[in-house]
Formats: structure tokens, sequence, C-alpha cells
């Protein structure tokens, strides 16, 4: 009696790359609806600016790979980095800057390094540390919350589409209605020897962390939660990330709470949650050992917490992440686990 057998693996994985992709746009839509409400429709324009630009840069890259272009465009890893790249971007960044940063994500962070699986660096970070470096005055040009502008006086969808569009917000200059951002004003007036309680005092700060900031970092964390329930990502790189910031913040702010921030607002202003559970948690490019995982994460939370309060940028998640991303061979070969029966 013959038993067929087939090849292994025997039981099929519950999460194809299109569905983990798929999965984490999902989950970014409470945190995007957030966004709309308080900074208004510039990042969705962004979002389309970006998603269009990756898929054609996608293209043509797998033409001059020689690969199959249709099966790698349906694994929709190209939009996740489009949309990541495109969270951290000032509402109202003029087209060719977000066009510049997606295509430097795919082709040379991305495809130079071999294509999916393959790629060092997160290239959504690589793209945005591209800019950063290379525009950093568009790159600081945020909007504030709408809800701390008088009435009409903050740009309409079709307002912040022309700025995308020209460079010019019509009616007003975009210079004069832009502010700095919540860490940005802490780094500022800290630097001026003022108290965290006569800085916080400013509207722009919330009960947590930055006004309507707070709010999208809620939105991050409750998509966060669902990915991991979803076993689309595993629980230590952001939990080791959030350990990372919040222990040294901790620490600081019991030592001096008039020159520190508090936890809470390092933890909720920035990109801190967006870092801990959609950018840390790339597959490709983080540590793949359970406790390389925590070291991994633990190193970007560190990271974050001492460029802010030490280095020369007041929102430091790119950096940390690329930096960590380097780590990340050293980190897996002395955390390789044991084989069974074999000397470790």
């Amino acid at each position: 009696m013959r038993f067929p057998t087939g090849p292994a693996p025997h039981l099929a994985p519950q999460n194809s790359i299109t569905t983990m992709m798929l999965r984490v746009l999902l989950a970014l839509v409470p945190a995007l609806l957030v966004w709309v409400w308080f900074f208004g429709w510039g990042i969705v324009f962004n979002i389309v600016i970006a998603s269009a630009t990756a898929l054609l840069a996608e293209v043509m890259m797998l033409y001059l790979r020689g690969k199959a272009i249709r099966a790698h465009l349906l694994d929709l890893s190209a939009i996740v980095t489009a949309v990541l790249l495109a969270f951290c971007l000032p509402p109202t960044t003029p087209w060719w800057i977000t066009v510049t940063g997606v295509a430097f994500a795919i082709i040379f962070a991305k495809h130079l390094y071999g294509g999916l699986g393959h790629n060092p660096f997160n290239p959504a970070m690589a793209g945005y540390v591209v800019l950063l470096i290379s525009f950093p005055v568009e790159m600081t040009q945020w909007l504030p919350p709408r809800q701390l502008m008088e009435d009409g006086q903050f740009p309409t969808a079709w307002a912040q589409l022309v700025a995308i569009l020209t460079g010019e917000l019509p009616g007003a200059s975009l210079d004069a209605i832009s502010r700095a951002t919540p860490l940005d004003v802490m780094r500022t007036e800290l630097g001026q020897a003022r108290t965290i309680a006569e800085i916080t005092a400013d509207p722009r700060f919330g009960d947590l962390g930055g006004y309507g900031w707070e709010w999208i970092g809620n939105g991050v964390l409750l998509g966060g939660i669902w990915l991991i329930y979803k076993k689309v990502i595993r629980w230590q790189i952001p939990v080791a990330v959030l350990a990372g910031v919040l222990i040294p913040a901790t620490f600081f702010y019991l030592l001096d709470p008039g020159s520190h921030a508090s936890p809470a607002f390092h933890l909720f202003s920035g990109a801190t949650l967006l870092c801990a559970f959609f950018i840390a948690t790339d597959p490709v490019s983080a540590s793949t050992t359970r406790t390389g995982r925590l070291i991994y994460g633990a190193g970007i939370g560190f990271l974050i917490y001492a460029i802010r309060s030490w280095g020369g940028y007041p929102d430091a998640v790119a950096f940390a992440v690329l930096l960590m991303n380097m780590a990340v061979p050293l980190i897996d070969r002395y955390t390789k686990p044991r084989a069974y029966g074999h000397q470790k």
C-alpha cells in the first residue's frame, strides 16, 4: 500500500507576504483617520504620490533585473514602503521631494541590494534620511493641528493639494503658518534654560505629548496591537523599543523633572510608536532570533532617546533604525539559538 506524501513543508503558512503587507496597511487606517482630522488631507495626497512612485520604480527595477513583474507588484511590499515614508512627511511636502525619497527607497535601498528579502536597511527610513539631509527646510514645514488655528485659517484640502503640486500655498505663505513640532519646541526651549512646566504651557502640548500627535499615537498603538494579535509581527521588538525609550526617559525625568520631558511625552510625540510597531518590525532588516529581537529593539529605543536628548535631530527614529540595521548581522551571530544535538 502506498501512502503518497508531498515534499516538506507540510503545513501551509498562515501569513503570505501579500497577507502580511495588506494587514500592515489596514492597521495604519486608524492612525490615518486621526491624522486627517488634525492635519488635513495632505497625507492622503502624499500617500497617493508615494504609492504611484513606488509602483513605477518597482516595475522599472523588476524589468531591468529580469524578474516577474506581476507577482512582485501584488506582494504590496512597495506600497507599504511608500505609505510608511508618507507617514513621516509634512502634509504639504512638495511632490518632487516625495518622489525623490520613495524612488531612492525602492531603487537604491531595496533593489540594488537584491530586492525584497535581501535589503539590509529599512527602505522607508533610508529614503526618509536622504530627504531629511537633502531638504531640511521643506522637511520641517509642519502645519499645526487645525484645532489650534482660527476659523478659516487652516488650509483646505484643495489648498494643501496646490501646495504639494506647486510648492506655494494659495492665499498665504507656508512659512507664515507652519510651526515647529512639539519635539522641536521642547528641544529649542530646553536649550534656552526654560523649565518643562513653562514649555508645556504652550497650546501645542496636550495631556501626554504633542497636541494631536498623542491621538495619532493612540491610533498607531491600536493598529500595532492588532498586528501582534494577528501574528504579523512578534511582540519582542515593539516591547523592547518602548522599553528602550521609557527606561532612560523615566530615569532622567525622576532625576530632574524640571529639565527632562516625561516618559509619556517621548512615547506620544513624534514617531516612537510608529517605529515600535511598523518600522522596526520590518522582517527583512530586523534581527531574526528571539534574544536578538530584544537587543535590536532596545538599541533602537535607547538611540531614539539619546539622539533626541543629546544629538542633532529632535526625532531620531530613522537614524536609530538604520544604525541598528547595521548591527543586525552581529546580533544574530551571537544570539543564534543552539541547534538540537549540537554545542552552541
